[in-house]
């Protein structure tokens, strides 16, 4: 698997709105940062943060789009995206989109995410 790749398996996988299939594709010492400015440090509190979301919003359906690779290496790749989602929450539909910058890291042999921050659009 390729960057390119990891971020469509990645897209997907959060799709199922299932950590089980979310997790292999994080690092242990992963960090994200929800557009909201909330940070979850370490694999146990994102995967306490993404499994609220998934219970939170149903029907979920996430997109990434125009991402721009500043570095891809052997061992870590960084870039840029544009993201958005649309569900259910609460019986209504909402959506909503943002920016994001994310590092991946090769780690026993595998693309895994290391960091993903989710801003908001500039208006």
């Amino acid at each position: 698997m390729n960057p390119e790749e990891f971020i469509k398996l990645y897209e997907t996988a959060l799709g199922t709105q299932d950590w089980k299939v979310v997790e292999p594709l994080v690092s242990e010492n992963v960090s994200v940062t929800f557009s909201n400015g909330v940070i979850h440090i370490g694999k146990e509190n994102v995967q306490k943060a993404f499994e609220k979301n998934f219970s939170l919003i149903k029907n979920e359906k996430y997109a990434v789009e125009n991402i721009k690779w500043l570095v891809k290496d052997k061992k870590y790749a960084v870039y840029l995206f544009e993201f958005n989602w649309t569900g259910i929450i609460e019986g209504q539909s909402s959506s909503g989109n943002g920016i994001g910058t994310s590092v991946l890291i090769k780690e026993d042999s595998k693309w895994k995410l290391l960091t993903e921050h989710l801003g908001r659009k500039p208006t």
